[in-house]
């Protein structure tokens, strides 16, 4: 019996490491392929960029100077001594080959660029910036014939400066492009979704949290209302975006919001987040020892000066831990914002705007024709790194909460 009773305990704690060394490999498998597609991709000019390029076609004027000095050429670099600008090869986000801009002398012809496409902007000057990307560059040649050069020919930035010293006799203009690729407008609107949905959402949970726990009878009732939210829990996130489009979307027309917005995909999240907030916030006020409870009533304290003044600050660790649940939920959200914030990529979004969050930009990218997996692997990465600091923040917060009270 006794042998029997060990095998069978070995066998369970054999299969309790077996299933553990699994999740821990799969774990590391998957952040292992983020990683290795988008530790490449990922870099402070992503952070900072927008998604969307500016395509400019613009007339270059006739060089004031012979010659042109770079006193501090870098590696990589090539520079036309003729027409005092620098270039050097770069990638984008998705592997494709580029000639960046990197200097140009403050007399070179590259400074008075001149917008030729039609519109209110045709004939405004715009200096061409740093890290602009060449398209092409039209020039006459030795023989007085119009030629282009660029890397839509496949040209390197030491073939085009090469071309340009050597073959062109004047400069007639240039295709060229901001840098794009970025996550700005992304990044920008997920803080606003977290801002939004967490100051709805945080209120009502923890109030209602209140409610059920110290005050609420235990009756049938109160028992409808906890199940209830259990099954608001279970609710897939994409029937809580059709909810949003019917039955908060009127709500948003009142401040004069009109379609897809970020405001509707705050108030969206917050019902989402609701149950999360309620059910943590519950557990937490009711591991407060009950001895809290009665030292304050004893001293003369009533029922409300002892949750708002002695429970509820002693459960704000638990709290935090709501919170760090219902910020992972925000980030990580997509399906709901799909129909109340929309999945056209907007690099200025506002709160009356639509735009994506960083999941759902991830959902864009991978949705097209040609999916973008270093940049989708990037922007998760960055996602990660978001939860990790404030997953961090919130146990520091937490923890100074617990050594007061």
């Amino acid at each position: 019996m006794m042998k029997k009773r060990l095998f069978k305990d070995k066998v369970l704690n054999g299969l309790t490491f077996f299933t553990s060394g699994i999740s821990v490999l799969v774990l590391f498998a998957i952040f292992f392929f983020i990683f290795q597609k988008g530790y490449s991709t990922l870099s402070l000019d992503m952070l900072s960029n927008n998604y969307w390029s500016v395509n400019y076609n613009l007339a270059i004027p006739e060089s004031s100077q012979s010659v042109y000095t770079y006193p501090s050429i870098e590696s990589g670099e090539s520079f036309s001594s003729k027409y005092g600008i620098a270039f050097k090869d770069d990638f984008s986000p998705d592997k494709k080959a580029l000639i960046v801009v990197s200097y140009v002398d403050p007399a070179s012809p590259f400074k008075l660029l001149t917008d030729l496409s039609a519109g209110p902007n045709q004939g405004q000057v715009i200096p061409i910036q740093l890290g602009m990307n060449i398209e092409k560059i039209v020039y006459t040649n030795t023989l007085g014939v119009d030629r282009s050069a660029g890397v839509i020919f496949k040209q390197n930035a030491s073939e085009l400066v090469n071309i340009l010293d050597t073959q062109a006799t004047k400069l007639l203009s240039t295709y060229t492009q901001t840098e794009g690729g970025g996550i700005k407008g992304s990044l920008i609107a997920t803080l606003y979704l977290i801002l939004i949905s967490l100051a709805i959402a945080m209120p009502l949970g923890i109030f209602s949290a209140i409610y059920l726990t110290e005050y609420a009878a235990k009756n049938k009732t109160s028992a409808f209302i906890r199940s209830s939210i259990e099954l608001l829990t279970g609710v897939p996130s994409i029937i809580y975006g059709l909810m949003g489009m019917v039955v908060l979307y009127p709500i948003t027309t009142l401040f004069k919001v009109s379609g897809p917005s970020v405001l509707l995909g705050g108030l969206t999240l917050s019902i989402i987040l609701l149950p999360t907030i309620i059910r943590t916030t519950e557990e937490a006020l009711k591991v407060v020892p009950e001895h809290f409870r009665s030292a304050s009533l004893s001293l003369g304290a009533n029922y409300s000066q002892t949750i708002f003044k002695v429970v509820l600050p002693s459960a704000v660790p638990g709290i935090l831990t709501g919170i760090l649940l219902s910020v992972g939920r925000v980030i990580g959200e997509s399906a709901a914002l799909i129909y109340t914030m929309g999945t056209f990529v907007n690099d200025s979004p506002s709160v009356t705007r639509g735009g994506t969050s960083l999941a759902v930009q991830i959902w864009s990218i991978m949705s097209g024709e040609q999916p973008n997996f270093a940049l989708a692997s990037a922007i998760s990465i960055i996602i990660l790194g978001i939860v990790l600091f404030i997953n961090i923040s919130i146990k520091l917060l937490a923890r100074r909460f617990a050594k007061t009270w």
